[in-house]
């Protein structure tokens, strides 16, 4: 391969680094043909965009990258595949069903909410991983719950009230 395609191949990884929040790194090898297009279906029903490249090209387009992923170099060894996607857990669900008929694909390393989850142990907890807009949604439950309490506690003292003072007019 000459250098010109190679500059090409690493400014077209750097781009999709750039341009996805997350992306996880892969070892999908010992798949079969018909194994490979069946996770590449999956990934493309959940937007989920997987790439395979080389070790090198994959490094020295993370070294272009705004990203912070230096901790990522030790996982390019071997056949990598790179998943990108907008949804911080989804590829690590997609893993997970995919390996209940399958060995394979195999989580090496993982660039999540700007954070780097090295190893396949971090399946799990990449799974539990919520988005931004999910921990918003948390927050702003969390702080309208007390609200909520409040004004049912407040608009039933009112009902007792008035049916207090209902009661005492009627006696007199």
């Amino acid at each position: 391969m000459k250098s010109s395609e190679k500059q090409v191949l690493i400014n077209n990884l750097q781009e999709q680094i750039d341009s996805y929040n997350h992306f996880y790194l892969t070892d999908i090898s010992g798949l079969n043909a018909a194994d490979t297009s069946e996770l590449r279906r999956l990934c493309f029903k959940q937007d989920v965009k997987l790439v395979v490249a080389k070790n090198t090209l994959l490094r020295k387009a993370l070294e272009n990258s705004g990203k912070n992923a230096g901790e990522l170099y030790d996982a390019l060894k071997g056949n990598t595949s790179v998943m990108f996607t907008e949804v911080g857990n989804a590829p690590a669900k997609l893993i997970k069903e995919f390996r209940k008929k399958h060995k394979r694909p195999l989580l090496k390393a993982a660039f999540v909410e700007e954070s780097t989850y090295l190893g396949e142990e971090q399946l799990d907890a990449l799974i539990a991983v919520k988005s931004k807009n999910e921990l918003i949604a948390d927050v702003v439950a969390l702080l309208k719950s007390p609200m909520q309490t409040l004004l049912s506690q407040l608009q039933s003292g009112g009902n007792t009230i008035h049916g207090v003072l209902e009661a005492l007019k009627e006696k007199e």
